[in-house]
């Protein structure tokens, strides 16, 4: 018996999900997610509420000193989490 139009399931549920307007909305909440790897324990000790507003990543930040730092590099912050979810969902960090 031969197999016909195989394909792997992986693929499979991403074009279910791109068919079905669902693709942006996981890879947002892949980003969110990816916080705490992609910035280790350290920081993640001092983060707050986290979401995505028009493709900006917000992260509450309650110590200053630690909001100051991650503000010199908040571009490459948000270059680093796309490619760690392997995707262009954001465009930047802002820190409040």
């Amino acid at each position: 018996m031969r197999k016909r139009n195989t394909e792997q399931i992986g693929e499979v549920i991403h074009q279910f999900l791109r068919l079905n307007g669902l693709e942006t909305p996981y890879n947002q909440y892949r980003i969110v997610e990816a916080w705490p790897e992609v910035m280790g324990k350290g920081i993640q000790r001092y983060t707050g509420n986290i979401f995505i507003k028009n493709q900006n990543l917000h992260v509450q930040i309650t110590s200053p000193a630690v909001k100051q730092n991650l503000l010199m590099e908040h571009r490459a912050i948000a270059r680093r989490l796309n490619e760690h979810v392997g995707a262009q969902v954001i465009e930047d960090v802002v820190f409040y």
